[in-house]
């Protein structure tokens, strides 16, 4: 990402430390980075494409199939670019790559990012307003307008990114080129950012999952559910997802902009970035995975195609439309109604 875990050793990263302190432990680090960037890598293409196809070509579009299409977009797409990241490490920080390329990994990444929280915060809010407002939600919520939310969502991750990707560039140092920020931690400007990410890509878009969640528990409590929906269940997993694995990301990057200038602090951070970051990666090939765990009958299902498991993942909870089943209640009844009228004209004959 922007995330500083690409340059350990960049000197915009180790600023105020003992250089011991920057080299003692970046073998290592190295090591589970390279090693988490490859799974994700291998992995996330490989998931989210499927889940893509299955989304675009395979099941009827529904709005639940819309959010997860998004998702998967946004996940592709920045493991797509992981490759980069992973040469990078492995030429030791070396960036071959130029000027133009490291903006656009900067900008991709941190696209993800804000992508990804900004539909889960729609996702909970649709879901929200599906179970208090259920007549409304079956006549409003349509495939359409779940399409043009997901595009004013992309445009908004885009502008939201754009102060990163404008601030990162190469840099040209003992023989290296870096992409790294233009900013030293020490200036107002990368503070500013730091918390800028903070608040829009993460704080405020939890806030608004977490209301949602709560308003969906208060009125599951009133109506007496007990089970939740499947594909509830597989949005909270989500959600939960994403917040563990950014959650220890955004604390250590204020760590590392506070003003303690105490060594044992700026080591700690200094090891602790590039795992969080590494865990924040892992997050984007998480998704498949969880969609398939989280379906009802796994063990029946691993029987059969992948693909059938996705479809069934993506399906839409019908069972909290009570329009639909008054339908379904007034065919039958009329079936019923028909047969009752023949068997009269039979006895009356």
């Amino acid at each position: 990402m922007e995330m500083e875990n690409s340059n350990m050793l960049d000197s915009s990263v180790t600023t105020g430390m003992d250089y011991e302190y920057a080299v003692l432990d970046t073998k290592h680090l190295d090591i589970i980075s390279l090693v988490v960037y490859c799974v994700v890598f291998v992995l996330g293409p490989i998931g989210n494409g499927l889940v893509i196809y299955v989304t675009s070509c395979r099941i009827k579009k529904t709005v639940n199939s819309v959010w997860f299409l998004n998702l998967a977009l946004a996940d592709f797409l920045f493991t797509s670019f992981l490759l980069l990241y992973i040469i990078n490490i492995s030429r030791g920080y070396d960036w071959p790559f130029g000027d133009i390329l490291c903006k656009l990994n900067s900008m991709v990444t941190v696209l993800n990012m804000f992508a990804s929280i900004f539909l889960l915060a729609a996702i909970s809010l649709d879901r929200c307003l599906s179970t208090w407002v259920v007549v409304w939600a079956h006549n409003k919520r349509t495939p359409g307008k779940a399409e043009v939310i997901c595009v004013g969502i992309w445009l908004a991750s885009l502008i939201c990114s754009l102060p990163f990707t404008i601030f990162r560039q190469i840099q040209h140092n003992d023989n290296r080129t870096t992409c790294s920020y233009s900013l030293p931690h020490e200036s107002s400007t990368y503070r500013n950012l730091v918390v800028f990410r903070f608040m829009l890509g993460f704080l405020i878009p939890f806030l608004v999952i977490i209301g949602s969640y709560v308003a969906i528990w208060i009125r599951a409590r009133r109506l007496q559910r007990g089970r939740p929906h499947r594909s509830l269940r597989i949005i909270v997993s989500i959600v939960l997802a994403f917040f563990i694995c950014w959650m220890p990301f955004h604390v250590f990057q204020f760590l590392d902009i506070m003003e303690d200038g105490s060594p044992g602090l700026k080591l700690v951070v200094h090891i602790a970035i590039p795992l969080s970051a590494s865990l924040a990666f892992l997050n984007s090939c998480l998704n498949p995975i969880l969609y398939v765990f989280m379906c009802d009958e796994f063990q029946k299902k691993l029987r059969q195609s992948v693909l059938l498991v996705f479809e069934n993942a993506f399906a839409e909870d019908h069972g909290m439309n009570f329009v639909s089943s008054t339908r379904s209640l007034s065919s039958h009844l009329s079936r019923i109604s028909r047969r009752s009228e023949s068997l009269a004209q039979g006895g009356g004959h």
